[in-house]
Parts: structure tokens; C-alpha cells; sequence
């Protein structure tokens, strides 16, 4: 009865890692799609147990962006949508009002891609976000 158990939680396992692929291969043509019309600025808010969300804004030399995309959702199934409503607005002036009808999340991650942006043209790192396993497996300096 135990090996049949560990074999489905291995079968689970191994579906959900192709399942997950896929959707990365999915972001990563999405996102060269972008990048071939040019700069790309990402935005993400992570969330445990509830929906995460990526979006993207393809940005032309004056920070005017040519396309806007968004990931969200919790399962592998996810995939990356066009975002409407931002096309031919400045990245850095984006508004209250262009926020209507847009969710909590989408909003946080649009928040973060501006942050994001700001540092990266000021010449700065982005400082990498400690992961649960980083506190379970603390890394040695």
C-alpha cells in the first residue's frame, strides 16, 4: 500500500515538473517576443496561497510602451495574457485612473516593474528576495 502512495506522489511530481516547463517555455517566448520589439520591463508579486501575477511592458526608447502582458493565476496552467489599456501610455506615468478596473495583484506587480525599472536605469542591482527554502537551508558565506 506505501510503494502505491510513492508512486503517485512521485507521478504527480513528475507531471507538475512538465506541466511547469511548459508554462516556462511559454513565458520565455512571450517574453522574446517582447524583447524583439525592445525593452522589457517585469514586474511580479508572489503570492503562497493565492494568485501570483507577472506582467511585462514592452518599452520603446522614450519609455512609451508598445505592449503589456500579464501571468496570474496559481496552477501551472497559466499563461501569459495580453494586459489592455496601457498600449501608447509612458511607463513612468502611469496613473491612478490607468489602474481602473485592474486587481489588487495586477496593480502590486505593475507597481514593483516601475520600482524594478527605476533602479535598473539609476545603474543599480536588484537585491534577490529570500525564498522559504533559503531560511529552512541557510547558506554558508
Amino acid at each position: 500500500m506505501i510503494w502505491y502512495l510513492i508512486v503517485l506522489i512521485g507521478l504527480a511530481w513528475l507531471i507538475q515538473s512538465i506541466l511547469g516547463f511548459f508554462q516556462i517555455r511559454h513565458f520565455n517566448k512571450r517574453y522574446a517576443e517582447m524583447r524583439s520589439m525592445g525593452r522589457v520591463a517585469i514586474g511580479k508579486r508572489t503570492g503562497m496561497f493565492r494568485a501570483g501575477t507577472v506582467v511585462m511592458f514592452c518599452i520603446d526608447k522614450r519609455n512609451k510602451i508598445l505592449k503589456a502582458s500579464k501571468m496570474q493565476g496559481v496552477t501551472v496552467f497559466s499563461r501569459v495574457k495580453d494586459l489592455n489599456g496601457f498600449e501608447g501610455k509612458y511607463l513612468l506615468k502611469i496613473s491612478e485612473e490607468d489602474f481602473q478596473g485592474i486587481d489588487k495583484l495586477t496593480r502590486l506587480a505593475i507597481a514593483d516593474a516601475l520600482r524594478s525599472y527605476d533602479i535598473i536605469s539609476q545603474g543599480g542591482e536588484l537585491k534577490v528576495k529570500k525564498g522559504w527554502i533559503d531560511y529552512l537551508v541557510p547558506k554558508k558565506n
